[in-house]
């Protein structure tokens, strides 16, 4: 009988599967769920703007498109934050290594801390702007207007807010953990596909709302 190697007779490598995260999907999933939800918010936008074109160019006279410009490019420069943010948890990197001001050598803590800045501003700026609305009698139970004004950009506010609580929580797991591993990576990945949402919705806000008066 012939003499047979061992290494024949071994089975061969099963393939590697490779299955996409569980959390990650998981999040485009209720994201999808928050897209048809902001879509109604528009269609009430659009059918009460429909109803009520002389009250639309009466009070949207009164909006301060320079001011909201300056807070939406705020809120946009954040998601390049945030992407860097994930860019250096895509390779391990939680601190920066280097300066303060060395900041291509920021790790995912510095830049998530500079987005939630960016972030905590445009809610603020939002707030300054309803205070001089109300001023200037767009409240939310005053017409049509400014009830559907308060509940698109409100409602988006409390998304924006959302974010920045999760910005804080990863931050502080990221502090938890004696060591920086994929878990955490998914963590801030799965955070960044939340906050590129609501800057993309509020795009959409912005235009509809400040742009097509």
């Amino acid at each position: 009988m012939d003499n047979v190697s061992s290494t024949s007779l071994a089975p061969s490598s099963a393939p590697v599967i490779n299955r996409p995260n569980v959390t990650q999907v998981g999040v485009i999933v209720w994201l999808g769920s928050e897209v048809m939800f902001f879509a109604g918010l528009f269609a009430i936008y659009f059918t009460l703007r429909s109803t009520s074109p002389g009250l639309w160019e009466h009070q949207t006279a009164k909006l301060e498109v320079p001011y909201a410009l300056v807070n939406t490019l705020i809120l946009v420069a954040s998601s390049f934050t945030c992407q860097a943010g994930v860019f250096a948890a895509e390779r391990l990197q939680a601190r920066r290594t280097g300066s303060v001001l060395q900041f291509w050598k920021w790790g995912t803590v510095e830049w998530f801390y500079l987005t939630f800045a960016m972030g905590a501003v445009f809610v603020t700026g939002q707030v300054f702007e309803y205070a001089n609305l109300v001023t200037e009698h767009v409240d939310f139970t005053g017409d049509s207007y400014g009830s559907a004004f308060y509940l698109t950009t409100g409602f988006h506010a409390m998304h924006v807010t959302g974010g920045l609580i999760a910005f804080l929580l990863t931050i502080g797991r990221i502090f938890a953990v004696k060591n920086f591993t994929h878990k955490e990576a998914t963590t801030a990945i799965v955070v960044s596909y939340y906050w590129h949402f609501v800057d993309v919705v509020w795009i959409g806000l912005f235009l509809v709302i400040y742009v097509l008066k």
